[in-house]
C-alpha cells in the first residue's frame, strides 16, 4: 500500500542512472505540480510490496488510491493525470498493438541505458527541460508578418497594370467569363473577395487591408491578423490569374493558413504569465510543409528524367538561364565544370538527403535548420525568387526549440514549466493534420512518377481543397532550360522603323547588370521568361499585354522601366525572339557587356487592323 503521506501521484526512477534523471527533469517541465518524483533509492521502503529490483528496471508510477503500473503505462499514465496528451494513454489502452509495442520499445532502451545515454546527449543535448516553442512561435509569426508585408506591397504596386480595368488581365473580365461558364460553383472554384467587388478600389483595398492586417501580425495581433492577411491574399492570387500561379504565392498562403492555428489571439514582445504552448500538431504539419518543398523539389528533378539533373550538368546552365539571374550569377556561371558538378551534388544533398533531419532528434533538426538556410541563402544571391527563398528560411524557424534560441540571441528565453496548448485545441487540429495528410502524401508520393491508384474519397478531397492553395504539390526546376531566349517587344508607326520597350527587371540591353529584386516579385518580368519556353498559343495573356501597349495603357506601362512613344501610343506592336547568352571574362572586359545576343524570330505581332481578338 502507499504510504499515507502520498496526495499526489509519484513516479520512483533510478537515482542513480544519469539517462533518467536527464529525462525526469524534462517531464516535470511538462507535468508541473500533478506529479511528484523521487529516486527509487529512498521511497523504496516506504513501498514494501514492490519487489526493490522492479524499480531498476522501470520507472514506476504510484497513485495515492494505491494504484501501481510501470514502463510505458506508467509514462503514458502520468501524463494523463497531469492532463497532457491524454489520447496516448487512450491509444494505449484501446489500440490494437499499441501497449506491446510501448512496452517492448521501453524495455529496449531501459535495458540499454548507457547507448541511450550516450544518444540522448549526441543528438537531444543536455537541456533539461522539455522543449518549449513559445519563443520560436514569436518569431516565427513575426517573421512571417513581415513576408506578407512584403507580399502585399509588391503586389500592390503592380495591380493596376497586372489585373485591374486596364490591366493586362483585368479581374472583370475574368469572373464574367467565370460566371457565366461556371454558374454557382465559381465561389468554391475560384474562392476570391473579389466576388464581392471586382472594381480597381476593392483590389487596393485587398492589397491595403493586407498591409494592415500584416503590420498588426508584427506587431503581436496573432491568428485574427493572419487569417484576413492569407484570406486577402488567397483572393488576390486567385483573382490574378496567370501572373499570381507562382509556387511561392501557394506557399504562403498554405503557411499562413497553418499559421492561423498555431497562433493565439495576441502573443506580445515577450513571455507572459500564463502562455501556452503552441499545438505541436500544427508544429509537426509546418515541417512537413517544408519537408514537401524540399524534398518534392528533389525528387521532380529525377524522376523528369531530364538529361542534365541525370548527368550533374544542370548546374552549368542555371545560373544563365533561370528567370531573372542576378549580377552574381554572371561569375558563378563562369566557374569550371568542376564546380557546377559539385553544385548538381550540393543540390541533390539539400533536396533530398537533408530533409529527412527535419523529423530528427533536436540536433539533427539543427543540422536541417543551418543546412537548408545555407542553401536558401545561396540560391537568393544567384536567382531572384520573390520571396521563396525568405519563406523557406521562415519554415526552418520551426525546427529549433526556445532553449537555442536563447543560446543563438544570449538572453533567457525558455519557460521553466511547459503550459499545455487548450485542450479544445486538439479537437481541430487532429483532425485538420489528419485531412491535410491524406492530402499531400499522395502528392509527395506521386511526384516520383509512379501511377498509383489512391482511394476514390482521397482523390475527392483532394479536388475538393484544390482551389483554397491549403495543402499543395511542390517542385522547382524538373527540367533544366539550356539555352536562354528572350522576348523584345517593339512598336512602330510606319512598320519600318522598330523600338523596344524596355522592362524594369528581365534581361534587355546587353550593357545592363542583372539586378536583385528580392522580396519583390517582378510580376510581368517573370511571365516573360514563361513566355518564350511557348508560344503564343500558350500564352495567350501576351496578347492582351500587347493590345494594352497599342492603347496606351497607364497601369501596363507602369510596369516597364521606359516607353519609347510617350506622345501617342504605336500603331503595330510585335514580340521579336533573341537567344541571349552571359559573355565570357574577356569579353566583359573589353566591352563592359554582360549579355551577348543574336535574333532568332518574330515570335508574334499585332497588326492595327487586326479583327480576330481572344476571346477575354
Amino acid at each position: 500500500m502507499p504510504s499515507p503521506d502520498l496526495h499526489r501521484p509519484l513516479i520512483i526512477f533510478d537515482g542513480r542512472c544519469s539517462f533518467c534523471r536527464r529525462w525526469v527533469e524534462r517531464a516535470k517541465s511538462i507535468t508541473g505540480s500533478f506529479i511528484d518524483y523521487e529516486p527509487y533509492q529512498t521511497a523504496a521502503p516506504r513501498f514494501p510490496r514492490i519487489d526493490p529490483s522492479a524499480f531498476g528496471r522501470a520507472v514506476h508510477l504510484v497513485e495515492p488510491g494505491g494504484r501501481v503500473s510501470l514502463g510505458a503505462a506508467a509514462v503514458f499514465g502520468a501524463l494523463a493525470l497531469a492532463g497532457r496528451y491524454p489520447w496516448l494513454a487512450r491509444l494505449y489502452r484501446y489500440l490494437p498493438g499499441m501497449a506491446g509495442a510501448s512496452e517492448a520499445a521501453y524495455r529496449l532502451v531501459a535495458g540499454h541505458r548507457e547507448v541511450a545515454d550516450r544518444l540522448d546527449m549526441l543528438l537531444i543535448g543536455p537541456a533539461e527541460r522539455m522543449a518549449s516553442y513559445q519563443f520560436t512561435r514569436r518569431i516565427f509569426l513575426r517573421l512571417l508578418g513581415l513576408i506578407f508585408l512584403a507580399a502585399f506591397i509588391s503586389a500592390w504596386v503592380q495591380i493596376d497594370g497586372l489585373m485591374g480595368s486596364r490591366g493586362i488581365l483585368s479581374v472583370q473580365s475574368f469572373l464574367a467569363a467565370v460566371r457565366s461558364v461556371v454558374g454557382s460553383e465559381r465561389y468554391w472554384q475560384f474562392p476570391t473577395l473579389c466576388w464581392l467587388n471586382a472594381s480597381d478600389g476593392f483590389l487596393h483595398f485587398l492589397c491595403g487591408g493586407g498591409v494592415v492586417a500584416s503590420v498588426l501580425l508584427i506587431l503581436g495581433i496573432g491568428w485574427p491578423a493572419l487569417g484576413v492577411s492569407a484570406a486577402f491574399y488567397l483572393s488576390l492570387a486567385v483573382a490574378g490569374q496567370d501572373f499570381f500561379y507562382f509556387q511561392w504565392d501557394y506557399l504562403l498562403v498554405e503557411a499562413g493558413f497553418l499559421a492561423t492555428f498555431f497562433a493565439p489571439v495576441w502573443f506580445g514582445f515577450w513571455r507572459r504569465p500564463g502562455e501556452r504552448e503552441p499545438s505541436r500538431v500544427v508544429l509537426l504539419l509546418l515541417r512537413w510543409l517544408l519537408f514537401r518543398v524540399m524534398f518534392m523539389s528533389g525528387v521532380v528533378k529525377l524522376a523528369s528524367g531530364d538529361a542534365s539533373w541525370r548527368a550533374w550538368t544542370a548546374m552549368r546552365f542555371h545560373y544563365m538561364t533561370q528567370p531573372l539571374p542576378s549580377w552574381i550569377s554572371w561569375y558563378f556561371f563562369q566557374l569550371p565544370a568542376w564546380f557546377q558538378t559539385f553544385s548538381c551534388g550540393v543540390v541533390f544533398l539539400a533536396e533530398l538527403v537533408i530533409p529527412f533531419l527535419i523529423f530528427g532528434p533536436r540536433r539533427v533538426r539543427l543540422i536541417a535548420f543551418w543546412g537548408i538556410i545555407i542553401f536558401q541563402m545561396l540560391i537568393a544571391i544567384t536567382g531572384n525568387y520573390g520571396f521563396f527563398n525568405l519563406l523557406t528560411i521562415l519554415l526552418c524557424c520551426t525546427l529549433p526549440d526556445d532553449a537555442f534560441w536563447a543560446w543563438l540571441l544570449r538572453r533567457r528565453t525558455v519557460a521553466k514549466q511547459v503550459a499545455a496548448p487548450p485542450r479544445w485545441r486538439g479537437w481541430i487540429v487532429l483532425p485538420l493534420g489528419a485531412l491535410l495528410l491524406a492530402v499531400t502524401i499522395p502528392e509527395c508520393v506521386d511526384a516520383f512518377g509512379r501511377q498509383i491508384v489512391w482511394p476514390r474519397a482521397q482523390v475527392a478531397l483532394a479536388e475538393y481543397l484544390d482551389p483554397f492553395r491549403i495543402a499543395n504539390g511542390y517542385g522547382l526546376f524538373a527540367v533544366m532550360t539550356t539555352g536562354r531566349l528572350e522576348i523584345d517587344i517593339q512598336g512602330s508607326n510606319d512598320g519600318l522603323e522598330w523600338k523596344a520597350y524596355a522592362f524594369k527587371w528581365k534581361p534587355g540591353d546587353v550593357d545592363r547588370a542583372p539586378a536583385f529584386t528580392t522580396p519583390h516579385m517582378p510580376r510581368l518580368d517573370w511571365q516573360m521568361w514563361f513566355a518564350a519556353l511557348g508560344d503564343i498559343s500558350q500564352n495567350r495573356w501576351m496578347v492582351f499585354f500587347m493590345e494594352r501597349l497599342r492603347e496606351g495603357s497607364e497601369p501596363v506601362l507602369g510596369l516597364l522601366r521606359t516607353n519609347p512613344f510617350p506622345d501617342h501610343p504605336p500603331k503595330y506592336v510585335r514580340a521579336v525572339m533573341y537567344d541571349y547568352q552571359f559573355t565570357d571574362m574577356a569579353t566583359r572586359r573589353s566591352t563592359g557587356a554582360w549579355w551577348k545576343r543574336q535574333y532568332v524570330g518574330i515570335y508574334y505581332e499585332l497588326q492595327p487592323d487586326e479583327t480576330d481578338q481572344p476571346l477575354r
